[in-house]
């Protein structure tokens, strides 16, 4: 690589010391003189400063060549005279000139080249040149390079930008057939299913009013213009007369030259105006070339003024065109001197310029830069790599650069948002808007007014739109004018009359409205027809309903979570289980067991399983408190551990959902979710017409959605509304058995001051409210960021604070929140557990009190006393609630002493047999509990 390196650098130094010796040694013999040719029109156009870039770019070369100079040889023709062009031709190539310029017309240019190619003299050209219809002809175009951008690359830029734009639609405008062949590409970025494009060609009528009278009718707002250079001005201007000149009109400009057109009187116009540039204006080449030209017609006694923001493409292209063969013939005359020769176009023996061939090949391999930014051409000696400035009408300054288009990079903008910003903010000072909008609550209200009050302008009005928009005038310093659509809708489209209604009609008919401020939702259909800001409120389609009515608090509601027939079932369970337990007890002979373990030779066994036991076992086990006493044979086990299975589970399940049975409040029949509405028939649900939510079923492909929208469809009476009001009402006076589907936000509003309506179930989309404007508005971006920035500030909650719960009657439905009193169980939900419990106690009293009865009439049998004086004893031992211990007999008389000892030897024989029974029955306890059936004890009988 090194090697290879030094090698180059030493042939280069190597050729640069033969130029200086060639430059030297020329320098001693003079200059040589080379002529050129170059052909122009006849017309008064621009051609006369072309012919002064041509003249003085050889000027200023011939200042800097030692070695030859550069003759021009200047002919002029008409553009149509082919005839006398072939002729100057001819008279050219027998003054022996070495390059032939133009002309600039297709017509005649093709001539010349043909000419040309037959005698081997290099043709430039510097016009638009079409591709021929079967396609270049490598042998027709090989004397012939072309400094004029390609015309597929250009047009392949028009696109590009289009495309950058986001324009769906636009109306071409176009003079000619080659107009509209250098737009092929553009025809082509669309595709079946786009919006159309409209191509409009004008005459030589120079009433252009009627043409844009049309468009304008039509919505259109993007037009590209591709016309000739000299009616571009008086198009724009009779735009500006019928009011197509407006903020919301976008013009490009395709010709080269729109900078050169003095747009004075257009600067101020609302309009978004761009064009293409093929140099930059503020460079120091082509400031340098003005100069050339004035003083050098200065010297020849003429005057010529021009800017170099003015100077026509044309001329930057002679200039260009001079440069680079100037370049072509320096280079290779170092190797071998050029030398001119007279040919002529008549001769039998037909010579050709030898140089020629070589001069144009190596102008297509060589890379310069000149006026008009790089200079590459491809194989067939076309530009196809070029730069282009876009350029936009600013009032300030004029045409201002804005972006640069390449074939590589495509569009890149120069400017940065924040400029864009500033300018777009700058324009909206002291701008009022008309702002369209529809009566509805809380978004717009007419005002109420007072005694004596007249109220007129945006005073009329009150409510969330006009503090927004108020908000946003603020912050971008504008003006505005509230305005009501006749119609009152929101926009929809008829697909019959292929219209739009509403708000969105008077958005389209600019004339009408700028801006349409309301809860206009945010959807795709919309979004074809007119622009959105950034949503400043978000919501979904829910549905509203008459509150529940409540029902009478029920005592036994603690019952709610089974059934009476689960109820019955369990208390026939219970009944089966238990005399099922009792009758396997009775013949299993484990549960058949010794009443005195410690007397092994006891001839007598007994079963503790009667009916109250097995009883008193299935209902501990259905209480979760289980029993003392247990079975002991596998069947009677097996059948306690499945009723304990079932007594768990059934407990589980009640536990689990009594406290939600309890704190529901019994109501009549209601809906909880849209499923619930899609499912019946009885209650009837309702939209508004014409509304987004309308939409949202129409064009729904979930099934429960098209169900619902089929069953509205078909409804007679028809469940369709005019507004949101309607709908509230109908919900009213509906007795529950209509449900409105709207918007959430106007549901908000309304269950805020009507009590007895309520929201059901949660939100069915996902959408937004935003600031509806014409297509590609330029003050979309503005508005947007204004939102944005109340947004940040809080300022839009607090408006909807203000008002939904504050203003016009808000929040008088609004109850304090108490999170721990909506979970609490009223004494209506539990009493009749109460109840119960009562019920319980009473009857154990009553049982108690029969009990000691009972107790009081054995005492005073075994005692042999009277009942009177056994019931005395046995209360005055109740009562004292010190006394821990009970004899088992009281002493009844003191002074019967055969009594006491008979009493007292009675009551130690009946402890000592009642302990012996108590040491027997903790045996049987504790041998069940452990599932041991025979176990040895001794017991002191002392």
């Amino acid at each position: 690589m090194l090697h290879r390196g030094v090698g180059t650098c030493l042939r280069q130094h190597l050729s640069l010391i033969l130029l200086l010796v060639h430059a030297w040694c020329g320098s001693v013999d003079g200059k040589r003189e080379i002529p050129v040719g170059a052909i122009f029109h006849q017309v008064p156009d621009h051609s006369y400063e072309s012919e002064i870039a041509f003249r003085y770019a050889i000027e200023r070369v011939n200042m800097h060549e030692k070695h030859f100079e550069l003759v021009p040889i200047v002919r002029y023709v008409s553009p149509e005279d082919s005839f006398k062009t072939e002729r100057k031709v001819c008279e050219l190539a027998a003054e022996g000139v070495t390059a032939v310029f133009g002309p600039s017309s297709i017509l005649t240019s093709g001539i010349v080249g043909s000419i040309c190619k037959t005698l081997e003299i290099p043709h430039i050209i510097t016009h638009w040149d079409p591709e021929p219809l079967g396609g270049i002809d490598p042998e027709l175009q090989a004397m012939t390079i072309n400094l004029y951008p390609e015309a597929d690359v250009l047009s392949r830029a028009l696109a590009d930008l289009i495309v950058d734009y986001s324009w769906k639609s636009f109306t071409i405008i176009y003079d000619s057939d080659e107009g509209l062949m250098r737009l092929k590409d553009i025809l082509q970025i669309h595709g079946p299913s786009d919006a159309p494009i409209t191509v409009r060609q004008i005459d030589d009528d120079p009433d252009y009013r009627p043409l844009l009278k049309d468009i304008q009718s039509s919505g259109e707002s993007h037009i590209i213009l591709e016309i000739r250079p000299d009616r571009i001005l008086e198009l724009l201007r009779q735009a500006k007369e019928v009011k197509m000149l407006e903020e919301y009109q976008s013009y490009i400009i395709t010709s080269l030259d729109a900078h050169t057109i003095d747009f004075e009187e257009l600067r101020y116009s609302r309009s978004n105006i761009t064009a293409l540039r093929l140099m930059d204006t503020k460079s120091f080449d082509i400031k340098n070339a003005v100069h050339d030209w004035e003083q050098g017609e200065a010297r020849m006694k003429r005057q010529f003024r021009v800017s170099p923001e003015h100077v026509h493409t044309e001329s930057a292209l002679y200039n260009d065109a001079v440069k680079i063969y100037a370049t072509a013939i320096r280079e290779l005359d170092a190797t071998e001197e050029i030398t001119p020769s007279r040919l002529s176009c008549g001769s039998k023996n037909l010579r050709q310029w030898p140089f020629g061939l070589r001069i144009i090949n190596y102008m297509k391999v060589k890379t310069e830069h000149g006026i008009t930014g790089p200079i590459i051409f491809d194989d067939f000696g076309r530009r196809a790599h070029f730069h282009l400035d876009i350029i936009e009408l600013s009032k300030d300054e004029g045409f201002k650069k804005i972006a640069t288009w390449d074939p590589t990079h495509g569009v890149n903008y120069t400017r940065s948002q924040g400029e864009v910003y500033s300018q777009i903010v700058e324009s909206l000072q002291n701008k009022t808007f008309i702002v369209a909008s529809r009566i509805g609550a809380p978004f717009l209200m007419f005002k109420e007014k007072k005694d004596g009050e007249f109220l007129e302008g945006n005073n009329r009005f009150e409510g969330y739109s006009l503090e927004l928009i108020d908000g946003i005038s603020k912050i971008l310093g504008f003006q505005y004018r509230m305005e009501l659509v006749p119609d009152g809708k929101y926009g929809s489209y008829n697909k019959v009359t292929k219209k739009w209604d509403g708000l969105v009609k008077h958005l389209l008919d600019r004339k009408k409205a700028d801006l349409a401020v309301c809860d206009l939702t945010i959807t795709y259909e919309r979004r074809t027809a007119v622009d959105f800001t950034m949503p400043f409120m978000t919501l979904g389609i829910s549905i509203l309903y008459a509150k529940p009515v409540q029902q009478p608090k029920d005592l036994f509601s603690f019952l709610s979570p089974l059934s009476l027939d689960v109820w019955i079932y369990m208390a026939t369970a219970y009944l089966g289980v238990s005399v099922l337990l009792f009758v396997l007890s009775r013949m299993a002979p484990a549960d058949w067991e010794n009443p005195h373990p410690c007397k092994q030779d006891n001839d007598e066994v007994e079963n503790i399983w009667d009916m109250f036991n097995a009883l008193w076992l299935t209902m501990g086990s259905i209480m979760g408190q289980g029993c003392d006493i247990l079975p002991k044979a596998i069947s009677t086990r097996l059948v306690a551990g499945m009723w304990w299975f079932f007594a768990l589970i059934m407990l589980s399940s009640y536990t689990a959902n009594l406290a939600a049975f309890l704190t529901m409040e019994r109501m009549d029949a209601t809906i909880e979710s849209a499923e619930d509405l899609a499912k019946q028939s009885k209650i009837k649900y309702g939209v508004v017409m014409g509304g987004s939510t309308m939409a949202f079923f129409q064009t729904s492909n979930f099934s429960t959605y098209q169900r619902m929208w089929a069953s509205m469809e078909s409804a007679r009476p028809s469940v369709f509304t005019k507004s949101n009001d309607e709908g509230r009402d109908r919900v009213i006076k509906g007795k529950r058995m209509y449900a409105f589907l709207m918007e959430s936000t106007s549901l908000e509003y309304i269950t805020e001051r009507y009590c007895d309506l309520t929201q059901i179930g949660g939100l069915l989309d996902s959408k937004g409210y935003g600031i509806a404007m014409p297509v590609n508005s330029p003050y979309r971006t503005a508005i947007s960021g204004a939102v944005l920035k109340m947004q940040e500030e809080g300022k839009l909650y607090q408006l909807k604070t203000r008002w939904w719960k504050e203003m016009r009657g808000g929040g008088q439905c609004t109850e304090a929140p108490n999170s721990s009193q909506e979970n609490e169980l009223g004494i209506g939900n539990v009493g009749g557990v109460f109840v119960v419990l009562a019920l319980g106690c009473l009857c154990a009293f009553i049982i108690g009190i029969l009990e000691f009865l009972w107790n009081v009439r054995k005492v005073a049998v075994e005692e042999k006393v009277t009942p009177w004086d056994a019931l005395k004893a046995e209360l005055k031992f109740a009562l004292s609630i010190s006394v821990t211990s009970k004899p088992v007999h009281n002493t009844l008389s003191e002074s019967t002493a055969s009594g006491k000892s008979s009493l007292r030897s009675k009551s130690e024989s009946r402890r000592g047999s009642e302990s012996v029974g108590r040491a027997n029955n903790n045996v049987r306890t504790a041998a069940s509990l452990s599932n041991i059936d025979k176990i040895g004890f001794v017991f002191d009988k002392n």
